[in-house]
């Protein structure tokens, strides 16, 4: 390897997140495994506004000394690493460290906004994330001096690697070949689907933007939106658009889908694993599963898990597909090198976190100290993700927004989308679990 590729190693954005997440991981398994001491991110719990609420469950009972300390813990890992970052990469980092600490207290109030009891029932910490910055950015505007912290990617890169981790190969096993029907299979047919209804039909002239909604909707929404949309190379606005127009349906899908399951008479296997494969998020899947019953939340849970696999594969795919076909100037075939250039490298390092946690650390372990490492890593990925929503919606506005619908074809794009992805599982569903065609799984599998 030339001294140029292995500067790449440390100098790059992309392999800058890959070593930051896997900073995060080893420290995160190290506590947790070890004991010998406390890695926990800040992490605000539902609190509740109204004044005649239980002192336990009010927003001033959690800022204790040990949410101080955690939140310090929390500012101090993510701000030194993406300082560091910063440094390596060539920037000013007399310029990034103010930036980011206003930043980051940003996200403080997107933290403890999302988690009022009410507004998280409806809405998840992404929404208020984008729609905290879009306000700032649309009303007294984002200042120059903040814009330096303003890393979309960075943030979102590293947030995915740590992510990885969570990902595990044993969700597979749990619901065999029952998941795999309905999440690996339906998944990629909608995609190509909405990738030629997108192009051919509507004749977007904006591919990465399409291939990034297509994801979004046939996947688990924002984090395949945030994959894929960095292995197409969309751009920030279209990143912003494809989240929110995926939040606005997931919303809308978490409310109504359970009901009209339930006014079909539909039972709770086959109604949580069609939950599971058409809501877009993986908070909402378990709200709207909750509602049908325990048995529809745990496979809800199950079928969104397995798909949440894919996203690794289809960046990777995307990736391929955008440099040999979409992206080709000419008719030189494009060659590995040129592939390698333009591929991700952050998920190399989510594949990596999911391969060591499925093959490595979960053998080794048992799955009660997974849980444990995840429920440290969920934080750290939380609020890289948090940063990354926030800087999204402080450097967007809606005049960019609107244009980016191209007379509501975006919109169409989504809705034709979303329907073709509810056909296409419900009849896999059915299919699969109706008890028509396969023996219906035994409910100890969700135990």
């Amino acid at each position: 390897m030339s001294n140029n590729k292995t500067s790449n190693l440390w100098k790059k954005e992309d392999w800058l997140a890959v070593w930051i997440g896997f900073i995060v991981i080893a420290i995160g398994c190290i506590a947790v495994l070890t004991g010998s001491f406390d890695f926990s991110a800040a992490k605000f719990g539902t609190w509740h506004w109204w004044e005649n609420v239980e002192e336990k469950k009010s927003l001033a009972a959690q800022l204790n000394g040990a949410f101080w300390g955690n939140l310090l813990r929390t500012f101090l890992v993510l701000g030194v690493l993406f300082t560091i970052g910063i440094k390596l990469i060539g920037e000013k980092v007399g310029k990034f460290i103010p930036a980011f600490i206003v930043l980051f207290i940003v996200s403080i109030i997107v933290r403890m906004v999302s988690a009022e009891s009410t507004l998280k029932m409806y809405l998840e910490w992404a929404f208020w994330a984008l729609l905290i910055g879009l306000l700032i950015s649309n009303t007294v505007g984002t200042p120059n001096w903040l814009k330096p912290a303003i890393k979309t990617e960075f943030y979102i890169k590293t947030g995915l690697v740590i992510m990885g981790f969570s990902v595990l190969f044993s969700n597979i096993a749990k619901f065999g070949l029952y998941g795999l029907g309905i999440a690996w299979i339906v998944t990629p047919i909608v995609i190509i689907f909405m990738w030629w209804f997108g192009t051919k039909v509507l004749k977007i002239g904006n591919k990465p933007l399409v291939i990034t909604l297509a994801s979004a909707t046939s996947v688990c929404g924002t984090s395949a939106a945030i994959a894929t949309g960095a292995a197409a190379k969309a751009k920030k606005e279209d990143l912003s658009l494809a989240i929110s127009i995926s939040i606005i349906f997931t919303i809308l899908m978490m409310v109504f889908e359970p009901m009209i399951i339930r006014a079909c008479g539909m039972n709770q296997l086959m109604g949580g694993a069609l939950i599971g494969g058409t809501v877009d998020s993986t908070g909402a899947v378990v709200l709207a599963g909750n509602a049908l019953g325990e048995e529809a939340e745990q496979a809800a849970v199950l079928v969104k898990s397995i798909q949440n696999i894919l996203i690794g594969f289809i960046a990777f795919f995307v990736a391929i597909f955008f440099a040999t076909k979409v992206d080709k100037t000419d008719d030189r075939k494009v060659g590995a090198g040129e592939i390698w250039n333009r591929f991700p490298k952050f998920i190399i390092g989510f594949f990596v976190a999911s391969l060591v946690a499925s093959f490595i650390v979960l053998p080794l372990t048992d799955g009660a100290t997974v849980k444990s490492i995840n429920g440290v890593l969920d934080q750290y990925k939380n609020w890289a993700f948090v940063l990354a929503f926030t800087s999204i919606g402080l450097d967007t506005n809606f005049k960019s927004l609107f244009k980016q619908m191209q007379g509501g074809k975006v919109l169409w794009l989504y809705i034709v989308g979303q329907v073709f992805n509810i056909l296409l599982t419900l009849f896999a569903v059915w299919f699969l679990l109706s008890g028509v065609v396969f023996e219906v799984p035994v409910l100890d599998m969700f135990k």
